[in-house]
Order: structure tokens, then C-alpha cells, then sequence
């Protein structure tokens, strides 16, 4: 079948969230189907050196993406109907490239990868020439949107400091609850990336055909550790200029690394990611505490860990971070939100814990017990494997896909 995708950015190299999803639908998808692909980058030779992604697709049409202040952005928060995640990437030039391309071709499926690029859809929508030119639209849905501002919304607001932030979220969860539900009748199928996804979304549109397809993990890349190290040290990897990681290292240092140090005194933390926010760099004023900001690559630090913590607090959807550090054999503690939408067997496979005092406890008691830890990692590894490989995961979309060539 011939598939176009819509993409936010670029899906190589696939180092984050977004990317390692849309890389590795596509890659799977690739073997049985013809991709074509519409996409931002900042510069064209982005394209010239993502062979592995030009393999899989027979072609890739770009656009640059907009360029939005700060400043624009709260004008718009306060003044625009549309939520800031309709505005980020929408531009008259990818709204032209993508009615250019359904003049001049048809395709059976056209899916739409995340909410940021919905919109270009819905435009679509409304001239029933270039509507027919996709015999399916499938819009593939990272997150529950809406629930995440929400949850970000009801964070912030027990803190005084962050009460802009919860005027930000709050205008942003009303204006998604419409929006969102739009986008979700717009498309003839759903995908969500878990079944709590999947509930959250047919609280805002009954009757919907949503199908799951969860986030996963090459398991043949990402190998399970030999030993695990002898050593005190925590580590959290993600992008460190995204809210809902900010305020959990944040947390997490404040509230829950000095019980830990009562008990087991030379712990360390690593924090592992991106562009990192002043919030975060400030952090490392603790000699205990280590921020990298961009490293090569991250397993290795992972892989360095006693244990792997994941104290989010806000969020929704699926986290490639549990994913993968359950792959690499270390152990896990997280949140319930951090832990959301993945099968992992709390107390066997992933220890959880919502509150300081219970999240400390259960860091120690894996610091004092490696054997446990290493016990529950194994059982993690396997679940992944037999869960959430993506060869696994990918070949659910097959009935959607099915259901448009038989129709």
C-alpha cells in the first residue's frame, strides 16, 4: 500500500520520544508498504545524512519549521482560539506542500503523527477533492493532550512560584478539550499508544475506533547489562527543557534524594539530556548531583545506574525512558504517572511509589538489595522482549490498514 506520514520533525537520528516512534513505525512499515513522507528540518542536509530513514522512504518532502517567541506564544495563549500545540508547527508553507502533494498523488493511507500536526488535517478536511484523495486517515495520538496540560495544571498550582505556569496549563487544557476532540473526529481511526490512552481519549468522544499500539524498543540494540555495578548511583534520562521532566528532577532532588541520603549517604544522581533549564543546571550546585546535558549517547550511563528513577509527576501517554531502561536490565522506580501505560508487574517487575517518603523507601530498598534489583530488572527485560519489541508491537496496525483494502 502506499502511505504518506506526517511528521514534526525529522524521525532520524531517533534519539527521543517522538522520533524513536516515527522512525520505527516506519522502518517496520517500510518492509511491506511504500512511505512517503512529509516533515520539518531546520536545514536540507539534515536529509542528506539520514540514509536509514532514505532507505525506507521513497520520498521525503521538508519545510522549515516556525519560528515562535516566547512572547508570541503567551499573546497567542491569551488572545488565539487555537491551543499553543496547534499553532507550534503550523505554516502556509507545509500547508501548501501537503495540499500540493495530495493534488498530484493519491494515497490509501495518510497518518498524522501527533497532535502538532492534526491541524494540517482538518484543514484538508474541508475540500472533499483533496479528502478523497486518501482512501484512510489515520491520526496517530502521543498523548492524551489534554490530560497533560491538566495534570501540569494541578502540579503547579500547589506552588505558589508556579502559579503562571498553572495559568498557562489551565487556558491550555480548556482550549485542548475542544480541539483535541475535534482532531479525534476528524479521522476515519484512532491510534493511541495505551489502553489507559485509549480511555482517556473516549472520555472526550464516545464511540471512537481507536486501536493501541504502544510505544516500544529494539531489544536487540538496547542489550541487558552483564552485572550490575557496585555503586549508589541513581540516574534520569530525557529532554531537560520539557516541563514535565524539569519539575520531576526538580521534586525529586527537593523532596526525595535527602531521605535517600539519610539512609544510604554517598547516593549520587545523574541527570542525562538536552538542553537543560537553569531550574535543572542549578541542581549540580549539590557535588552529589550531575547534570550532563548532551552526552553521545545515553545507555551508558543507564547501564551505570543502581537504579533508574523516573519521579514524574505530569505526562501522559507512554515512556520510551521505562522502556528502555527496563531493557538494559536495570531496575526501576517511578511514579504511577511515570509508570503509566506500560505492563510492568508493580513489585515484581517495577517498584512504584507516589509520595517522598514511599519513593525514598524503595530506592534504598534496591540499593541494599541488589540482588532484588537484579532479579526484578531480568523479569523487566522479558517483558519487553515479549511485549514491546516493535516487531511485535508494529503489526497491529496491520487490521486498520486491511480494513482500508478490503473497503
Amino acid at each position: 500500500m502506499k502511505l504518506l506520514f506526517l511528521t514534526p520533525q525529522l524521525p532520524f537520528p531517533p534519539h527521543k520520544g517522538t522520533t524513536l516512534r516515527n522512525f520505527n513505525l516506519i522502518r517496520q512499515l517500510a518492509a511491506d508498504h511504500e512511505i512517503h513522507l512529509l516533515t520539518f528540518v531546520d536545514d536540507e542536509s539534515e536529509v542528506r545524512w539520514a540514509e536509514p530513514l532514505r532507505e525506507c522512504c521513497a520520498s521525503i518532502r521538508v519545510s522549515r519549521p516556525p519560528q515562535r517567541s516566547l512572547r508570541r506564544r503567551a499573546v497567542d495563549s491569551l488572545t488565539s482560539r487555537w491551543p499553543d500545540m496547534a499553532l507550534r508547527l503550523w505554516t502556509p508553507a507545509m500547508r501548501q506542500l501537503f495540499q500540493e502533494t495530495l493534488a498530484s498523488e493519491t494515497f490509501d493511507v495518510v497518518q498524522v503523527e501527533g497532535i502538532e500536526m492534526a491541524r494540517y488535517w482538518l484543514d484538508v478536511s474541508r475540500s472533499p477533492a483533496l479528502r478523497q484523495r486518501a482512501r484512510l486517515s489515520v491520526f496517530d495520538e502521543h498523548n492524551a493532550e489534554y490530560l497533560l496540560q491538566q495534570r501540569a495544571f494541578e502540579t503547579d498550582l500547589r506552588q505558589p512560584t508556579k502559579w503562571p505556569g498553572a495559568l498557562y496549563s489551565f487556558i491550555q487544557w480548556r482550549k485542548l478539550v475542544r480541539y483535541e476532540r475535534r482532531c479525534l473526529r476528524a479521522f476515519d481511526a484512532i491510534v493511541a499508544v495505551s489502553d489507559k490512552d485509549r480511555d482517556t481519549l473516549l472520555r472526550l468522544s464516545p464511540g471512537l475506533n481507536i486501536t493501541v499500539v504502544p510505544n516500544g524498543i529494539d531489544t536487540a540494540l538496547n542489550t541487558a547489562r552483564a552485572h550490575p555495578p557496585n555503586t549508589s548511583s541513581l540516574v534520569f534520562t530525557g529532554t531537560m527543557d520539557f516541563r514535565p521532566n524539569v519539575d520531576a528532577v526538580t521534586w525529586f532532588c527537593a523532596e526525595i534524594l535527602p531521605l535517600i541520603r539519610t539512609q544510604v549517604p554517598d547516593t549520587r544522581f545523574t541527570i542525562v539530556g538536552v538542553n537543560p533549564k537553569k531550574a535543572v543546571t542549578r541542581l549540580a550546585n549539590d557535588p552529589q548531583v550531575t547534570v550532563t546535558g548532551w552526552v553521545p549517547e545515553v545507555r551508558s550511563y543507564v547501564q551505570a545506574a543502581a537504579v533508574y528513577v523516573v519521579p514524574l509527576r505530569m505526562g501522559g501517554g507512554t515512556r520510551f525512558k521505562v522502556l528502555e531502561a527496563a531493557a538494559l536490565g536495570v531496575p526501576i522506580v517511578s511514579t504511577s504517572v511515570g509508570g503509566e501505560g506500560i505492563d510492568l508487574t508493580p513489585g515484581e517487575e517495577i517498584l512504584l511509589a507516589d509520595e517522598p517518603v514511599a519513593f525514598a523507601a524503595a530506592v534504598v530498598s534496591l540499593l541494599r538489595d541488589p540482588a532484588r534489583g537484579a532479579a526484578m530488572a531480568r523479569r523487566a527485560r522479558q517483558r519487553v522482549e515479549t511485549c514491546y519489541d516493535w516487531r511485535v508491537i508494529v503489526p497491529r496496525l496491520a487490521p486498520l490498514y486491511q480494513a482500508c483494502s478490503s473497503g
